[in-house]
């Protein structure tokens, strides 16, 4: 099969495209023929180097959509040539946390693409739960960009943050995956968005999912922006996953109590958090990671239901991966960027 695999850290140039063995299946497994794969920061991270031992040539990759191929012999509702998308976190689907719906902190817990081989490729086997059915009327294409970004800020703001009507919620990075999908979520709930990015595409793009306010940052203070909205008071929620670079200013405009959830850190792990603060003003600083399958249930049917949307950006051929990859470094993107696997 043709695919995008690591045989080391490094640049774009790293990435190789070649030919590898088509992944045999286990007994509780399916293997899908993959149409369309999707790009995420995570993919970035681990090919500069993320601490994780990987077995080379380690494919990259955590979304898919594609046809099943081939079903284990124990695999009794899904079958071959069922158009589905992939869901991207592997767990042991038997430990206390999975059967309680957090998948994410099961000890074995694995994203697609970062501690395995992912979905840049022509063909994936994973776990008979990770198949989930390409809702209609959806495309293969829109179909891809969905799980990963709109599983994780489902869990960030649902889950975590507990997100209600009338609640004020700042969203940073407006054109990244995760914030095209947390502005949707959030408006879904009630909430009132704020969102901010550094060029007039990616705010108009916010504006266009329901973000009632939005900042450049590159232009203007976000931190004036922001109390000149809603008061001195601040924001009852934040949607980070910018990190170092924000994050004093986020206290500044974080309100009493409020609570900032984060699940990444593109600028940087190093923040300074004066405690004081977080003490003084009873926030709450929320860490969190992907989210349910159970959760992802409701999320495609709110995509059936048409309260939701794919926002696909760019589509690269999968030999153009690194030009793929430099189009996500140089902060051009505006919603999701996919890979199409399916003329190989």
């Amino acid at each position: 099969m043709r695919a995008a695999y690591l045989k080391s850290h490094g640049g774009p140039e790293v990435i190789e495209v070649g030919e590898l063995p088509v992944p045999t299946i286990s007994s509780t497994q399916v293997l899908v023929r993959i149409k369309f794969a999707a790009l995420n920061h995570l993919d970035i991270w681990i090919r500069k180097g993320l601490p994780f031992q990987l077995l080379y040539p380690h494919i990259l990759g955590s979304d898919a959509s594609g046809v099943v191929e081939q079903v284990g012999s124990e695999v009794k509702t899904i079958h071959p040539g069922d158009e589905v998308i992939v869901h991207p976190g592997i767990s042991c689907m038997h430990c206390q946390s999975c059967l309680s719906g957090w998948e994410s902190l099961c000890a074995g817990y694995k994203i697609l693409g970062e501690q395995v081989s992912g979905t840049d490729a022509q063909f994936i086997a994973v776990p008979a739960v990770n198949i989930f059915p390409k809702p209609k009327g959806m495309t293969f294409e829109q179909a891809a960009a969905v799980g990963l970004v709109f599983t994780t800020a489902w869990q960030m703001l649902v889950r975590r943050a507990q997100v209600q009507a009338g609640d004020s919620v700042l969203i940073h990075a407006a054109g990244s995956g995760v914030s095209t999908a947390a502005i949707q979520i959030a408006r879904l709930f009630g909430a009132e968005v704020i969102a901010t990015a550094g060029s007039v595409k990616n705010l108009e793009l916010a504006t266009a999912l329901g973000a009632r306010y939005t900042i450049n940052y590159k232009e203007k203070d976000f931190v004036a922006e922001v109390r000149s909205v809603v008061g001195k008071a601040g924001v009852d929620m934040i949607v980070d996953h910018v990190g170092a670079a924000l994050w004093d200013k986020n206290m500044k405009v974080l309100r009493r109590g409020g609570k900032i959830v984060t699940c990444g850190a593109t600028s940087g792990f190093d923040a300074r958090l004066d405690l004081r603060t977080v003490f003084f003003k009873q926030v709450q600083i929320l860490g969190s990671t992907m989210g349910s399958k159970a959760d992802f249930w409701r999320i495609l049917r709110e995509f059936e239901l048409g309260f939701l949307r794919p926002v696909v950006d760019k589509v690269f051929a999968l030999d153009d991966i690194r030009l793929a990859h430099q189009y996500i470094e140089d902060r051009k993107q505006s919603g999701k960027v996919l890979l199409k696997v399916e003329s190989y």
